[in-house]
């Protein structure tokens, strides 16, 4: 069974804001999450915002590269590895992509891209990505941010 891939387009609020709310939802589901990132740097900053992305809570996690990587709930990363933690969910962002490397798709409940709405770039290249992995037979859906900060299912 292919992973549902949903692609995220962040309008309202940045994808700090966003990705470890819906890491929390995750871990909520009993899911564990592999984040890949466009870049090692980017992977860095993302290691450091999660440890103080609010003041009365933290996501546990780990960068794939340290010890125990296979002990966190929430691994990130740089490279299109695969998940020492038996991640269910994967999220791309930062200009990660999951055609890439479809066979890190396999065994995933679902894969999660998400994308600057505010840039032409990375808004061509998730069109580009969905493209690719609805020919190749993956579900794709598509989630637009609203107003407030939620998700409305546009396609």
């Amino acid at each position: 069974m292919s992973a549902e891939i949903f692609f995220y387009h962040l309008q309202m609020q940045p994808l700090e804001a966003t990705l470890p709310l819906l890491l929390d939802k995750c871990l909520q589901k009993g899911w564990k999450a592999f984040v890949q990132t466009g870049g090692q740097e980017q992977a860095n900053v993302l290691d450091t915002h999660l440890w103080t992305w609010r003041e009365d809570s933290f996501l546990a996690h780990g960068l794939a590269s340290a010890e125990h990587s296979d002990r966190q709930p929430v691994l990130i990363g740089s490279q299109g590895i695969a998940a020492d933690n038996g991640a269910e969910v994967r999220f791309f962002v930062d200009g990660a992509r999951p055609e890439e490397n479809m066979v890190l798709l396999d065994g995933l409940e679902r894969a999660i891209v998400m994308f600057d709405g505010d840039s032409a770039e990375a808004l061509s290249s998730a069109r580009q990505s969905w493209k690719i992995l609805k020919q190749a037979g993956h579900p794709v859906t598509y989630w637009q941010q609203t107003d407030r900060g939620g998700w409305e299912k546009k396609a």
